[in-house]
């Protein structure tokens, strides 16, 4: 149920605008709407302290604590963890391009520059040349050394020759002397392996200050949400005052709670105006809580004035998800797994969502038996729905995934009508999912090739549908244009209608392969002819089809009722999150 919200002023005098702040911080019931949204923004210096702590956390907490615990306030060690990382990377990066260089001046060996200098102040002018490998035994000069073998039979080699016997061949060509050498490549290498140990060691330290950050960037944030808060009211030198949201259960109650907490303050509760968007606050019944994990993840939440669509999606998502999934053996999985490490588990992926995975899993599991397929395998001679690539399976799992998208469908539009009732406008929906009904006689008949004739019902169903949809589409006392309109609108809605029953035949789709992508694996690991490569096979096989599974739940489960079923309940999720202003007390 979407809570009803009524809209508040608070006033109290100036110099008790800091005791208000408090009580409402404590009580924690007002969602505040600024009167200015531009002054209403904490301080510059609170919002970089915030981040510095943000970026530190986010390289300290996946450190493992070593050393000796630093003694730093949480501000400069932030600070120092941010300092440290970004010198690490420089110098991961500096490291890359000496280790980069090295392979370069591998050629020249061990020598270095200083050496080179040193036989030239002596007179021994070393040059260099790469030239081809079968001019080697015609050269002539005091001294020439093959210095190593390169691409396309050429040679690096270096000359000596104070004789002037050097006569550079046909096809060589001379090479500079190196920049670097190799040996102080090496150093610096070493150095800065040096420097990069040591940091990450003085990161390991400050990784013991991680619960220190968080406490104090939890404060900053309390105290930045407190001052946004200030912002939002307006203020002179008498009077405070601040507007907002509150559910109305509560509202009235709002001036008495403050009363009991000794602040003096005036309240004036409004109910809810045409064109004023309240915050959405949502009541979820205790069985259907866990869907909100889903709304969670995907950050969606309905408007003020639209529908709460937790008990439909709690529903029918597992029921598609477990054709999705299409496997006992799955839902046993995911049912036992997620069971036996709920406690680890639910932190990270959030109890509700874990608590709907776990259903998702025990539905999956019940849909095994009247399938009768566990990893891939029939275990029934007579299932009671096959899940095989046979002509009647297939047929069977069409005609109940159009049928479980008709009733989904058709719901949305009786929503609509029970929600415009006594509106004239609610014939339109009722018409709609009539409609709906009769599309799926055409649907069947494309798809399936069912008959579809005056002795079926879908004629009638989609000649009733269509008349209702277009007279009392936008109803009006101008019948000519009341039917203009309709007749305009309907062909892009009818079109929608039947794409919309057709997108059903994923569940199907996506279900039968992956029992046929888990038969296909049983296969291969049974023709392998050992244990030791079946084995690995079936795990490996089985934990892409599950992975493959959860995807599809999400690409597919998630989108019927997301995109279909929302668009034909007329959902936008154009809602703003109830979210009343409170101060946690952070316990030093």
């Amino acid at each position: 149920m979407i809570v009803p919200m009524s809209k508040v002023y608070i006033v109290t005098q100036s110099r008790h605008r800091h005791q208000l702040l408090d009580a409402l911080a404590q009580m924690g019931v007002v969602h505040v709407t600024p009167v200015n949204a531009d002054k209403a923004v904490p301080e510059e210096q609170t919002l970089e302290a915030i981040a510095e702590f943000d970026q530190a956390l986010r390289v300290l907490q996946p450190l493992s604590p070593v050393g000796v615990r630093p003694q730093l306030e949480p501000l400069h060690a932030a600070q120092e963890a941010i300092l440290v990382h970004k010198a690490i990377a420089e110098e991961q990066e500096q490291l890359g391009q000496l280790q980069r260089l090295a392979d370069q001046l591998a050629v020249w060996g061990d020598v270095e520059l200083k050496q080179l200098e040193a036989l030239k102040e002596r007179g021994l002018a070393i040059q260099f040349y790469t030239l081809p490998e079968s001019t080697l035994s015609s050269l002539q000069a005091e001294c020439i050394e093959v210095i190593a073998a390169q691409s396309g039979h050429q040679v690096l080699v270096a000359v000596i020759d104070r004789q002037g016997m050097f006569q550079t061949p046909e096809g060589a060509k001379p090479v500079a002397w190196p920049t670097r050498d190799l040996p102080s490549v090496k150093q610096e290498a070493a150095e800065l392996d040096s420097s990069i140990k040591q940091n990450s060691e003085r990161l390991a330290e400050l990784a013991f200050l991680c619960d220190d950050l968080l406490r104090q960037r939890e404060q900053l944030a309390s105290e930045a949400e407190f001052c946004v808060t200030q912002r939002s009211g307006l203020c002179n030198a008498s009077l405070f005052a601040l507007q907002g949201w509150v559910p109305s259960v509560q509202a009235e109650s709002l001036s008495n709670r403050l009363k009991h907490r000794g602040i003096c303050a005036a309240v004036d509760v409004m109910p809810v105006e045409e064109g004023e968007d309240p915050p959405t606050l949502i009541e979820y019944p205790k069985w259907a809580q866990p869907i909100k994990g889903l709304f969670d993840i995907l950050g969606t939440v309905a408007g003020y004035r639209e529908f709460d669509v937790s008990i439909p999606f709690m529903l029918a998502l597992p029921i598609f998800a477990a054709m999705l999934i299409g496997d006992g053996g799955y839902g046993a999985v995911l049912l036992i797994g997620l069971l036996a490490g709920y406690k680890k588990i639910s932190p990270a992926l959030g109890k509700h969502f874990t608590q709907l995975l776990i259903i998702v899993g025990a539905v999956s599991l019940v849909w095994g038996f009247i399938c009768g397929s566990f990893f891939g395998a029939v275990i029934f001679a007579k299932p009671l729905i096959p899940v095989d690539m046979s002509d009647a399976s297939r047929f069977m799992l069409m005609q109940i995934s159009f049928f479980m998208g008709t009733i989904h469908l058709s719901v949305a539009q009786g929503w609509q009508a029970v929600k415009l009732f006594p509106d004239f406008r609610f014939l339109g929906k009722v018409g709609w999912g009539v409609f709906i009904w009769g599309m799926l006689g055409v649907v069947r008949m494309f798809v399936l090739n069912t008959a579809m004739n005056w002795a079926t019902p879908w004629p009638y169903l989609l000649i009733l549908g269509a008349a209702l949809a277009i007279l009392f589409d936008t109803p009006s006392k101008n019948i000519l244009k009341t039917v203009l309109t309709g007749v305009a609108n309907f062909p892009l809605s009818m079109l929608g209608a039947f794409s919309d029953i057709i997108s059903y035949v994923r569940l199907m789709a996506v279900g039968l392969a992956s029992g046929v992508l888990a038969a296909s694996f049983n296969e291969l690991a049974m023709d392998s002819g050992s244990w030791l490569v079946a084995v690995p096979v079936l795990l490996f096989g089985h934990a892409l089809n599950l992975g493959l599974a959860m995807i599809a739940l999400f690409a597919h489960g998630v989108r019927l009722n997301m995109l279909e079923f929302s668009n034909n309940l007329g959902m936008q999720w154009i809602g703003n999150l109830y979210k009343p202003f409170s101060k946690e007390i952070i316990q030093e």
